[in-house]
């Protein structure tokens, strides 16, 4: 699909919901539309799949026939309909009921059904706990089909939704179907609703140049990037994954047979169910991840909370952009804590290092980690000197990127990535300073290609350019009081030019000769003519 096909179709879903939410806020709205484009893609990889395993006894129906194939063979093939699901289970991990498919749901909005709301509410109940080998329990607890906001009773909502359906099915039905096609336009509303919420969008949202630098990043060699990525990464963390972005596009950089398991976790219940339907529309299979509803600051994943260190779970890759100086309230059993005990605790005004332990305990020998957080985390004081103290001695922070300020929807500060590991060879710190390499936006700044690339190329082959990046021993950190502040390293003045006073004389006086020399030549000709000489 093309950039511009691709730009349309984001466009056009994005007009429909300006269009159609009326009184409803952004928020609300954006859970109806993300899941209504997930009920079109899973439907639509379904009957694909479907027409493939059945093949010639896949109904083929005239064009005028609105019903679904399927459900044409359904009605007539009833004893081997289980069989058929057992098959569809193994091969695509999941079904669908015919009457809960998007060309089924569709069809009664088109025809004004007053069955539709009832229709949708069973399917999507379905969905939740039958579809998958998985259970997907409240994925679709934030879409509330008896709200209001819809409508005062059951008719007028039933008519908004058939209104809705109807727009969005005209809408996207001259685009393609693929999951890259449909995933992409749910990043895009994703990134639009984010864009008109505000500092809200901050819980879910990392914008996909942030994405690519932590992605392509966390894929190479962790011992020596200039090797290129690896070939495999068994298992990748997010532990404040939001939406879900960061996690698909460290799985598009290495390639989906490329890892073994993807793991996110997410507090905000609306964001979680935003991860697990991201996942799924990306045809990341349900065996293929897991995403828990959860405080990592608490470590309520059982799968995590291991404490025997021979079954702890060990990760790859670990990515992540939690929430920036995040208040929290330690207890004094978590300066216990396995992750924390050896560091000490983040101060109760910013979790940031808390959220970055947290990672790291998790973080295999052979992984790489790279966060984003506030630039604060590289010089304030107290127990955030301490820790970063000790992650400096132990050799654990590889490289300090400064990126430019206002690139997020929820703060204009500056931000940095920190990149992490348990075993690095090289005994400095990289720092790159790109805080001025970015196209200006009317309300964000974007970092383009190039800039990503430059960032990228120079941790991968760990490379020194003045003013930009530069590899600086452990004992010039530590000269510094192991303050990582970028502008203690690398200068991004420019070095006033050195003028020479005595050429300039020199060009000054040659100057004046070739004035008087002009106005000799110039009175010459005016007494020529008999007019009066200049002075």
């Amino acid at each position: 699909m093309t950039d511009q096909n691709q730009k349309e179709l984001g466009n056009t879903l994005w007009g429909i919901a300006d269009d159609l939410r009326g009184a409803m806020n952004a928020d609300d709205f954006r859970d109806y539309m993300l899941s209504f484009l997930f009920l079109r893609y899973l439907s639509d990889n379904y009957e694909a799949a479907a027409q493939k395993e059945l093949g010639n006894d896949y109904p083929k129906l005239a064009d005028e026939d609105k019903r679904a194939p399927l459900a044409v063979w359904y009605a007539a093939n009833a004893a081997d309909t289980a069989e058929f699901e057992k098959q569809m289970r193994r091969k695509v991990h999941y079904v669908i009921e015919p009457a809960h498919l998007w060309s089924s749901i569709a069809e009664q909005a088109r025809t004004q059904n007053g069955e539709l709301l009832h229709t949708l509410q069973l399917g999507f109940k379905y969905i939740e706990n039958q579809s998958f080998e998985s259970t997907f329990g409240g994925l679709f607890s934030e879409i509330n089909l008896d709200s209001e906001k819809l409508g005062k009773n059951y008719q007028q909502r039933n008519d908004k939704l058939c209104t809705i359906i109807s727009k969005i099915a005209d809408g996207i039905a001259k685009f393609s179907t693929n999951s890259d096609v449909l995933g992409d336009a749910y990043e895009y509303l994703i990134g639009q609703f984010a864009a008109g919420s505000g500092k809200k969008a901050g819980e879910f949202y990392t914008p996909q140049q942030m994405s690519s630098i932590l992605s392509e990043i966390v894929v190479l060699d962790s011992q020596d990037p200039s090797m290129g990525k690896k070939k495999k990464l068994d298992k990748v963390l997010d532990f404040a994954c939001g939406s879900g972005s960061l996690l698909l596009n460290v799985r598009g950089q290495i390639g989906p047979s490329g890892i073994g398991k993807i793991f996110g976790q997410e507090s905000n219940i609306t964001t979680y169910n935003l991860a697990r339907m991201n996942m799924l529309l990306h045809g990341v299979k349900d065996s293929e991840f897991e995403i828990h509803h959860g405080d990592s600051l608490l470590n309520d994943w059982d799968v995590l909370n291991e404490m025997n260190p021979a079954k702890k779970l060990e990760f790859d890759a670990v990515v992540a952009n939690p929430p920036f100086s995040y208040r929290w309230e330690p207890s004094e059993e978590q300066s216990e804590d396995f992750r924390f005990k050896s560091y000490g605790l983040a101060p109760k005004s910013a979790a940031d290092f808390a959220f970055l332990l947290h990672g790291f305990h998790f973080l295999g020998k052979e992984g790489t980690m790279a966060i984003i957080l506030p630039h604060g985390v590289l010089f304030r004081g107290g127990s955030e000197e301490r820790i970063r103290t000790k992650l400096l001695k132990d050799g654990h922070i590889d490289t300090v990127i400064g990126l430019p300020a206002n690139l997020f929807f929820s703060t204009g500060i500056p931000v940095c990535i920190l990149v992490l590991k348990k075993c690095k060879k090289p005994d400095d710190v990289l720092f790159i300073n790109s805080a001025k390499h970015f196209e200006k936006g009317k309300r964000q700044n974007r970092l383009l290609p190039e800039h990503i690339e430059k960032i990228v190329t120079t941790y991968k082959y760990r490379k020194e350019e003045e003013r930009y990046s530069r590899r600086v021993t452990m004992a010039e950190v530590e000269k510094n009081d192991f303050n990582l502040n970028i502008s203690r390293y690398i200068s991004t003045a420019q070095v006033d030019k050195v003028i020479d006073l005595q050429a300039v004389n020199h060009q000054i006086a040659a100057l004046e000769t070739e004035r008087i020399n002009a106005q000799n030549m110039h009175n010459s000709f005016l007494k020529e003519l008999g007019l009066p000489l200049l002075p």
